[in-house]
């Protein structure tokens, strides 16, 4: 990608007009007085006034009101910079807590006395994601469902009526429309190098924060509502999240290596920042003090300042091999979505991902796109997301990652980069990524965690086995021995498509349907990438099945451990006893039921694109078997859920399911068999 050395600019000529330029043509002098009175407060008639209209639609007319608002936003920056903090704080603090995050406007503030050109981006990406936040929660206020986009969020009609709709479009000249400034995106999806944003657009954001914060409490007045901030979202299971740990084994033959991405580490990244072709020479200032903030313990700042540096070096590398480089410039609606897709808008493959390789193409999906994943750089650009609190383990991925697409990108000559002990595990890592955040991966999570939960049921306190013979006619009323014997039939059809382990012939049963086999299956590898709408569909439905599974698991183990306290404190009742005992019958029956569910949910995941790209299986039909299962383990919720407690009809139920999986695994047999 020789690109890399002679780009100059990301924004196409129009959007560089727009921001470099327009806002310095006219060279008036603006009186800060104009626009701020004398308590304090913002003047928005006067900077309203500023905004320009078309006489066709009475729309905004964006290019003449960035053209008019230029000098004013000098005469802010230079308001600003002729305060001292303290005078700063008592002026203005008590309007910006209103966003829930008074600090980060102080600290744009101080970015403004001595602005450097990648602290003010910084600052502008920090300060537009909370305060999009922060007018989500004032749109709740009238609202319901926050819209998802920052421009459609500024056009509603619920902040027009809070804050007036002349002041919302002020708003929109600087962020949220595609033809105005821009700001927001611009950074977020890393198309402005630190040199062009002018720093007196951030000031001015900063004054506008104020003086919406001032119209909001005027308005919490008058109607006497309160304004409620929505938690922010937590980073749950980090461990999930632990592709490139703090601390990696590197094992030989005689050797045992701990290493830690340390500072020598970041150094020798450092160095590859200044080599890799992936980055773009006008955006290396953003690559260094993105490292910069990793040393410093300032893990949100590296994770905004590094995320839309490897949108652009995606976004170079999606250009060079696709062959069309005046895409570079372009600022397409989800364009990170595109580059990740399997095939361009006209239809043709997409090289990216061959360019890639599947392991980073399944990193870049699980976290930034997949919808159980992280999606760190949509939480973090919408202010969802506690700044001051983020996880040193999540940075840790990212520039990891970023670490191994800056070795993949090197000339040839310096291959001894990739073999650097610091780095060499971590391209270890990279290549072996499996996806971890696809529903196929989720699923296989699903069923470990269920199978975890059925193997709990023996060590489960129980009343002595004779109690339990005392219920006559149990067994051959509800048909347990065949059932059972249907069991064993249907693994020994499915053994030879299940991985080589120890099965007794005494109890096929107890060694064949465990949690040993469900690990090895689930350890087979499965393509993720691009999976076609059945996969997706059946997925659905058999994780569906597995979550129904687990909530039965669940309740036979809160009944059971229940009902053997009051059985030993004698407090059920004659009925309640001879239930008891039923369930403790029935269970030992329902636990194979349920493993074999299991097993043959993550069979089906083993075959999922067999079944569903090369099987003469009608699909249609075979949904609506997967849907009838379903509905078994719905209805076993509820029969085995303590309010009802119908363990007769559970064991009918179950010999009923029983017979349609025996019916559908021959059909399957015979055409798995063709698959293969």
């Amino acid at each position: 990608m020789a690109l890399s050395d002679s780009v100059t600019t990301c924004l196409s000529p129009p959007v560089h007009y727009v921001i470099c330029k327009l806002g310095f043509e006219k060279k008036d002098t603006y009186d800060i007085n104009n626009i701020l009175s004398e308590n304090g407060e913002v003047c928005w008639q006067a900077v309203t006034e500023h905004v320009c209209y078309l006489e066709s639609d009475q729309s905004v007319d964006y290019i003449k009101s960035i053209r008019s608002l230029g000098p004013v936003c000098e005469s802010v920056n230079l308001h600003f910079k002729s305060l001292t903090k303290e005078q700063f704080v008592i002026q203005y603090a008590l309007w910006f807590r209103w966003t829930n995050y008074t600090e980060l406007f102080l600290e744009v503030f101080d970015v403004l006395q001595y602005p450097q050109t990648t602290e003010v981006a910084l600052g502008l990406m920090k300060l537009t994601s909370c305060l999009e936040r922060a007018l989500g929660d004032v749109y709740l206020l009238i609202g319901k469902d926050c819209p998802f986009l920052l421009r459609d969020l500024l056009a509603s009609d619920q902040l027009a009526v809070v804050f007036g709709q002349a002041v919302m479009n002020v708003l929109r000249v600087f962020i949220g429309s595609p033809y105005g400034l821009n700001l927001r995106n611009v950074l977020w999806h890393g198309f402005a190098s630190p040199q062009e944003i002018p720093v007196k657009y951030c000031a001015m954001l900063l004054f506008l924060t104020a003086g919406l914060g001032q119209l909001l409490q005027t308005y919490l007045l008058q109607t006497k509502c309160i304004l409620v901030h929505r938690p922010y979202v937590t980073f749950v299971s980090l461990e999930e999240l632990d592709v490139f740990p703090g601390k990696y084994l590197t094992i030989s033959k005689f050797l045992l290596c701990y290493i830690y991405l340390n500072d020598e580490a970041l150094s020798v990244a450092e160095e590859l920042v200044k080599l890799s072709s992936f980055v773009l020479k006008i955006m290396l200032p953003f690559w260094m003090a993105a490292l910069t903030a990793f040393k410093q313990s300032r893990y949100a700042d590296c994770v905004i300042l590094l995320l839309p540096q490897l949108e652009v070096g995606l976004r170079l590398l999606f250009t060079t091999t696709n062959k069309c480089p005046n895409r570079l410039l372009t600022a397409e609606v989800r364009f990170l979505s595109k580059m990740l897709a399997k095939h361009l808008d006209n239809e043709e493959v997409n090289q990216l991902p061959a360019a890639l390789e599947e392991p980073a193409m399944e990193f870049l999906w699980d976290f930034l796109n997949h919808q159980e994943g992280p999606r760190i750089r949509d939480r973090l650009s919408h202010g969802e997301i506690n700044l001051e609190a983020f996880p040193r383990e999540v940075a840790n991925q990212i520039i990891a990652f970023a670490i191994t697409l800056l070795c993949r990108f090197l000339d040839e000559d310096m291959f001894a980069f990739k073999e650097h002990m610091v780095i060499n595990p971590l391209m270890n890592c990279a290549s072996c990524y499996r996806s971890r955040f696809h529903p196929i991966s989720r699923l296989k999570k699903q069923v470990l965690e269920c199978m975890k939960s059925i193997h709990l049921w023996p060590e489960l306190p129980t009343v002595p086995e004779e109690h339990i013979q005392t219920i006559k006619g149990l067994e051959g009323k509800a048909g347990a021995s065949t059932s059972i014997l249907m069991i064993s039939e249907i693994i020994s059809q499915l053994q030879q498509y299940m991985p080589q382990i120890c099965c007794s012939s005494d109890d096929p049963i107890n060694s064949v349907l465990t949690e040993r086999l469900l690990i090895e299956l689930c350890d087979t590898g499965i393509c993720t990438l691009y999976s076609p709408r059945p996969v997706l569909e059946i997925l659905a439905v058999l994780r569906k099945i597995s979550t129904q599974c687990h909530q039965v698991t669940k309740q036979v183990i809160a009944s059971t451990d229940l009902r053997y306290k009051q059985w030993m404190n004698k407090t059920l009742r004659s009925r309640q006893r001879h239930n008891y005992l039923r369930m403790l019958n029935s269970i030992k029956f329902l636990s194979p039921v349920l493993r074999l569910i299991l097993v043959l949910i993550t069979l089906e995941l083993v075959n999922i694109h067999l079944v569903c790209k090369k099987n003469p299986f009608d699909y249609q039909q075979y949904l609506k078997f997967l849907k009838s299962v379903l509905q078994y383990t719905e209805n076993l919720v509820t029969y085995t859920s303590p309010e009802k407690n119908k363990w007769d009809e559970t064991m009918e139920l179950t010999n009923k399911t029983l017979i349609k999986i025996k019916k559908i695994s021959d059909r399957k047999l015979m055409l798995m068999q063709l698959a293969t």
